[in-house]
């Protein structure tokens, strides 16, 4: 009895061992090809699997999720024969788990030594100033050539990405002072351009300043021409009432003519800028016997008086000037 316990215990041992052999528990994100003596059958899923040990083995483990591939740096020679150390990043994803494990033999190695072949091929057909300013255009064209590459792969390259572009250290001093010269050029620009407006605005408004001015001594010159005009017709108003009063024998109004142009004569003569010292050789009587005719004059103008006025002294007049 002991003996056929003891064999029992270890069938059931033998049988448990089995059933835990042939279960497969697959992770989330991952898919594992089952192979039966060595020729692929299934894809385990995700879970829980049964597939009986020894007949069904599990062949490769894929990895189903979005990975990363690091690309190492590059020395890459460009179309215009300038040496330049690129780097960059592969994101992809396993769609189809048996070509990805059984059409390539190396998955990761494959995928970096494609993309790193095609980054030469692609960066070495442009010209520098290219490949530093058409960085979307190489990872469009690197994502094309290399998911196309991969697609019997079953591997679908979802992103290209160049890290970093180093050109040599003679190119990159030659961009700064090319990149110096371009600011200051656009600075000097600017800055004439800054002046030109100034100075025609400048212009601008020195034009309508002197437009104003001629405009002002315009209407100040019509205004003066206007004044001298009424001022020549009163004088000749004047001159002509004078004329009529001789030819109808009244001399009165002509001494009072003559005697209002002596007055305004001397009184010019005392305004003059010029004149520090005028001496008036005319003796003081007969300063007053003009003042006194004049009052006469007035006189017989207003009261009709028929004395005769006395006629002005003519004046001997000297001005000292400067």
């Amino acid at each position: 009895m002991d003996v056929i316990a003891g064999l029992l215990t270890v069938i059931v041992a033998l049988v448990l061992a089995y059933l835990f052999a042939s279960i497969k528990i697959v992770r989330q994100g991952y898919n594992y090809t089952i192979e039966h003596f060595g020729r692929f059958t299934t894809v385990a899923r995700p879970g829980f699997n049964l597939y009986p040990a020894f007949f069904y083995r599990v062949g490769r483990k894929v990895n189903m999720m979005e990975q990363v591939i690091d690309i190492p740096g590059q020395e890459i020679i460009t179309r215009d024969n300038a040496m330049i150390s690129t780097d960059g990043v592969v994101f992809f994803q396993v769609l189809d788990a048996p070509k990805a494990a059984y059409e390539v033999s190396d998955l990761y190695m494959a995928l970096m030594q494609l993309t790193t072949t095609n980054l030469r091929t692609v960066m070495g057909s442009m010209d520098l100033d290219e490949t530093l300013s058409k960085r979307d255009e190489i990872n469009a064209r690197l994502l094309s050539v290399v998911d196309q590459a991969t697609t019997p792969w079953g591997v679908k390259i979802t992103r290209v990405e160049i890290k970093d572009i180093r050109p040599p250290a003679d190119i990159v001093n030659a961009m700064g002072r090319q990149m110096k010269a371009e600011r200051e050029k656009r600075a000097n620009i600017l800055e004439a351009e800054g002046t030109r407006a100034s100075e025609i605005l400048r212009a601008e408004g020195q034009k309508q300043a002197r437009i104003l001015e001629a405009e002002g001594r315009k209407e100040s010159a019509f205004r003066d021409a206007e004044a001298r005009e009424r001022a020549a017709e009163a004088e000749a108003k004047a001159t002509e009432l004078v004329s009529i009063a001789i030819e109808q024998g009244s001399p009165q109004s002509l001494n009072y003519f003559i005697a209002q142009k002596y007055v305004e004569a001397i009184g010019k003569f005392a305004t003059s800028p010029n004149a520090k010292t005028i001496l008036f050789p005319v003796e003081a009587t007969q300063l007053m016997g003009t003042l006194g005719g004049i009052g006469e004059l007035a006189k017989e103008i207003v009261g009709g008086a028929s004395s005769p006025p006395a006629p002005p002294p003519r004046p001997r007049i000297e001005a000292a000037e400067d």
